[in-house]
């Protein structure tokens, strides 16, 4: 029987139940539920008090003191909706090596160069003398950026009192503990007690803050899940470890939107940011070449062309061999089967490989299109033009359906110089500029790329001298 006034959590995500039970019905842990004795406090009435500040007309609210501040670096106030607003709490996560670190002493470096107000950097992951090696490979060193190595949160908020900075970064979150809370640094409730005691301080002192987190293993924030609830903004940083290319996507953002993205290119002295990143996911050839289509994906509000490659190959194995790079595997399936039973051309007994360039990944349906045409000009030896893109989701009748905001799509390749398109029927206003032909279903879009100037089979694509 339960002993009154006794409740039961679990030690992963928090999650209260009135009874134990040997599994979390919230987060599907085991053995995690424990007992916590006399938490449950009688419900009592709560009588008025005097308020810190009268309430106000909101047309009289002052929004000038709320006012973002600009970072300095233009692809992160792009993804935070204009910059820095005081009190700002800023989960930053993403998987070790990608380039956190890099990136926030770039912020830093910036920030104290166009403020008057210092910066202060709290790493609890290396030595003081590490990170200041990092930040003069980088060029990142200023008179007005400060530098302490602790893991202590009482120790971090004497040094926020001594310097009194315009921002703080704390990298990481789950390196923190506070003497206030049980357990070891990095569990569920040290980062709880630590991410809660510097949204307090960020919201007291009017004082930007932002918090390095470490992510699983499923590419998730690292920690409870409420974590991503104290905090105002959580951005992920991503990236492969074989690109240049790095990606920083708003998942939450309370001050701005919550579908930006920020490219950014690191390299050996530094990162900075890529305003125009289509050209990294175009590889534009002298000559047209077989197996490739052009695509414009959308990527939050930012559009992003991306070349679609595929090659087709006779197999030598009794189950043919499906690879694929950078898109959604699920999808190029059904497409290829889309392909072979809508517009008759045989495929089940070939290899395909398919694939992106610069290391793209992309999973929206807007470019089954050009998947499609990719595979139909790899096994028809037949070079699409260069100057074509293709938007469109294919669907299982071998229709092609609308997609979002095809006039952004458009207009962002007319303006790098394509100029014909295929897009589904009834897509909207179309800008200008480059030309467009409707298509209704997967045969129509193989007839009518053939129409399209430029598009030429193979053996006619080498020039006379070869």
């Amino acid at each position: 029987m339960v002993r009154k006034g006794s409740s039961y959590r679990c030690a992963e995500c928090g999650h209260e139940v009135a009874k134990w039970v040997g599994r979390c019905p919230e987060c599907q842990a085991w053995g995690t539920v424990e007992e916590r004795a006399g938490s449950r406090a009688p419900i009592a009435t709560v009588a008025a008090g005097a308020p810190s500040s009268p309430a106000k007309p909101i047309a009289e609210v002052d929004v000038e003191a709320s006012r973002a501040k600009p970072t300095g670096v233009s692809e992160l106030d792009r993804v935070l909706g204009g910059g820095l607003v005081p009190g700002v709490v800023v989960l930053l996560a993403g998987e070790p090596g990608v380039g956190k670190s890099t990136l926030l002493l770039e912020v830093a470096y910036q920030w104290a160069a166009r403020s008057e107000a210092a910066a202060l950097y709290v790493t609890g992951e290396e030595s003081a003398g590490q990170v200041r090696l990092r930040a003069e490979r980088t060029g990142n060193v200023h008179d007005r950026m400060y530098l302490a190595a602790e893991s202590d949160l009482a120790a971090v908020f004497g040094h926020v009192d001594d310097v009194k900075p315009g921002l703080l970064i704390v990298d990481s979150v789950q390196t923190m503990s506070s003497p206030q809370a049980d357990g070891a640094p990095g569990g569920v409730t040290q980062v709880r007690a630590v991410t809660a005691a510097l949204v307090a301080l960020a919201k007291e002192r009017g004082l930007p803050v932002v918090l390095v987190g470490h992510v699983t293993k499923e590419g998730s924030v690292a920690g409870p899940r409420v974590l991503e609830h104290l905090v105002d903004v959580v951005l992920h940083f991503e990236g492969d470890k074989h690109s240049t290319l790095r990606m920083v996507r708003g998942v939450k953002n309370r001050f701005g939107a919550a579908d930006e993205i920020g490219c950014f290119e690191l390299h050996d002295d530094g990162i900075e940011g890529v305003p125009d990143p289509s050209g990294l996911f175009l590889n534009r050839h002298a000559e047209a070449v077989p197996g490739t289509a052009v695509a414009v994906t959308v990527e939050g509000k930012r559009p992003l062309l991306c070349e679609v490659q595929a090659l087709v190959a006779e197999s030598a194995l009794p189950q043919p061999r499906r690879a694929v790079s950078g898109l959604d595997s699920a999808r190029v399936s059904m497409v290829l089967a889309v392909l072979e039973k809508r517009s008759g051309n045989p495929i089940g007994g070939k290899d395909v490989y398919t694939a992106t360039v610069g290391g793209m990944k992309v999973t929206e349906p807007a470019v089954d299109l050009a998947v499609a045409l990719a595979v139909w000009s790899g096994m028809r030896d037949l070079a699409l033009s260069p100057r074509l893109v293709a938007i469109g989701e294919v669907g299982l009748a071998g229709e092609v359906r609308r997609v979002t905001g095809v006039g952004r799509r458009l207009a962002e390749a007319a303006r790098l110089g394509f100029t014909h398109a295929l897009v589904p029927p009834d897509s909207g206003p179309l800008p200008d500029g480059i030309k467009t032909l409707e298509v209704g279903d997967l045969a129509s879009a193989l007839r009518a790329v053939e129409y399209v100037p430029g598009t030429r089979p193979a053996d006619q694509t080498a020039s006379p001298s070869a």
